[in-house]
């Protein structure tokens, strides 16, 4: 018998669901774990990308990130985000000349590594795009879309983002410097007398 609305509103209102999904194999979707607790924001966190990528890795609750660049030599690793570029091309135009397509792209650069100059993600390049139609009579409401579109695209590559810094593995992390091995014992010199013979 298929579960109806009624009873998944009920489940829900019980609290009952989650064990009900997980008997019928589902399971809900979990925080990532990430190899590292502490991460610098090599990034402007006031910027529209680093608001929304900061939020997003608060929101982890498993990430303590640091801004003060006196903290970045402290920190597990260092988010860089090298570059962040959002363009608009005219792809169609009518026989006049007047736009009436345009397509917006987002293109994000970023890196992660270590204090020490180890890269855990090589500089990459993250692409999105989006086609919008234009009309100069309605160029307000074509604004307000245009907007709506690029924090969109925004959200994509911020998740694209995360993905990849949960995807890095515990030992791509440098192992703490351990304790100096103690210092091996001089061998003893060897005596410029001749041997007393017998």
């Amino acid at each position: 018998m298929k579960p109806t609305r009624r009873f998944f509103l009920t489940a829900a209102s019980l609290g009952t669901l989650p064990v009900w999904l997980a008997g019928c194999g589902f399971q809900l979707r979990q925080t990532n774990d990430f190899a590292f607790k502490t991460l610098y924001a090599n990034f402007s966190t006031t910027s529209p990308l680093g608001v929304e990528l900061r939020r997003n890795l608060l929101g982890t609750g498993r990430i303590e990130l640091l801004t003060e660049p006196k903290q970045m030599l402290q920190a597990d690793a260092i988010l860089d985000i090298l570059s962040e570029d959002r363009q608009q091309v005219a792809v169609g135009v009518s026989a006049t000349g007047q736009v009436r397509e345009l397509q917006l792209r987002l293109r994000v650069r970023f890196r992660l590594r270590t204090p020490q100059g180890v890269e855990l993600i090589e500089p990459v390049e993250l692409f999105q795009q989006r086609d919008l139609s234009f009309n100069e009579t309605a160029a307000l409401s074509k604004e307000i879309e245009m907007g709506i579109l690029y924090r969109d695209m925004q959200t994509d590559i911020v998740q694209q983002i995360m993905r990849r810094l949960s995807a890095v593995k515990p030992r791509s992390l440098p192992k703490p410097t351990g304790a100096a091995a103690p210092a091996a014992a001089p061998a003893p010199e060897a005596s410029s007398n001749p041997a007393t013979r017998p």
